[in-house]
């Protein structure tokens, strides 16, 4: 086989994953193979629903033949999963389902058959509960990463970078340190220089509003500036602190190839109303590719296949290249 496949995991069973996967296959041609990790059933179920009538591969992921997997038809891993209906209520009941798909992607791409892996949302209420922030910690937790990962919401033009991640605004303060700043540069400038060949110009937002406090002693002082110090020290190409209200005008856009940004919402709500669905979440740090399509797994538009499935054509895009 030419091309590795990409590996790809279906996610929530009851969102609306398996649509935007059908839609991403219909006009579209890619140079790698895909494989889906997925329940059988549940795929014909839906498939039949939403009026798609593709051939399907069953791939024995015990024996991975490559030279058998094309993209004439789905080929999937098997994953058993029982429901009473093809769409349902998201709960708890997917947890093991879930899990048990992650754990197969893991395996799998530790041995080397795959060039990557996207994975379909999943509901961080009900999947992760109180044990990890996101799936970024999730796959940091399983691949003995810990902290050594950053979350990059990536575009072309202009990616972004939080910090800390799904976290309450009255304890992001508490998550802030210069030694996960450091960090966090140093993978994305490694993940350009690895991908593009270029160091990538990054710009680090302040916490406070205008990068300034009120209090005798503010992040800024104590742990951002320090950081960007260091960075700049170690001929990293960062600048800042900006104040977030400011450094998402055009005139700022062009002179950065990634801001980061201090908690989630600070840099994705600015990058999502840029981009739409033309942004990808990706993974930095992990043993593999990882990236998801920017979106949730939205149970409210269960079986209407209205769906954008533009973030997930992206996905692939950047693993078929």
């Amino acid at each position: 086989m030419k091309y590795k496949p990409i590996l790809i995991v279906a996610g929530e069973p009851f969102g609306v994953f398996l649509e935007i996967f059908f839609n991403a296959l219909k006009n579209n041609n890619f140079k790698k193979p895909l494989v889906l990790i997925v329940s059988k059933n549940l795929l014909i179920k839906q498939m039949k629903i939403l009026n798609y009538d593709f051939k399907i591969n069953l791939i024995n992921e015990k024996r991975i033949n490559l030279d058998k997997i094309n993209n004439k038809c789905i080929n999937i891993i098997n994953v058993d999963f029982k429901f009473s209906k093809p769409f349902e209520k998201i709960s708890d009941r997917s947890n093991d389902y879930i899990n048990e798909c992650f754990e197969k992607s893991i395996y799998l791409l530790n041995k080397g058959f795959f060039s990557g892996m996207i994975n379909g949302p999943i509901s961080k209420k009900n999947f992760l509960k109180m044990n990890f922030l996101g799936i970024t910690e999730y796959l940091a937790h399983k691949t003995d990463k810990k902290d050594n990962v950053a979350m990059l919401i990536y575009n072309k033009t202009l990616s972004v970078c939080p910090i800390t991640t799904h976290l309450p605004l009255k304890d992001v303060y508490k998550y802030l340190s210069k030694k996960k700043i450091i960090k966090q540069v140093e993978l994305i400038n490694n993940f350009y220089l690895s991908k593009f060949k270029k160091k990538p110009r990054i710009a680090i937002t302040g916490l406070n509003p205008h990068c300034e406090s009120n209090y005798k002693s503010s992040e800024e002082n104590r742990i951002i500036i320090p950081s960007i110090k260091y960075l700049i020290k170690k001929k990293y190409n960062v600048r800042g602190p900006f104040a977030a209200d400011t450094i998402f005008m055009k005139e700022q856009l062009r002179k950065y190839d990634v801001i980061v940004g201090m908690y989630h919402d600070q840099v994705l709500t600015p990058a999502k109303t840029l981009f739409g669905f033309e942004a990808i979440n990706i993974t930095l740090g992990l043993p593999f590719i990882r990236i998801s399509p920017d979106h949730g797994p939205n149970s409210s538009m269960q079986g209407k296949n209205l769906s954008n499935p533009q973030s997930l054509i992206e996905a692939l895009k950047f693993l078929d290249k």
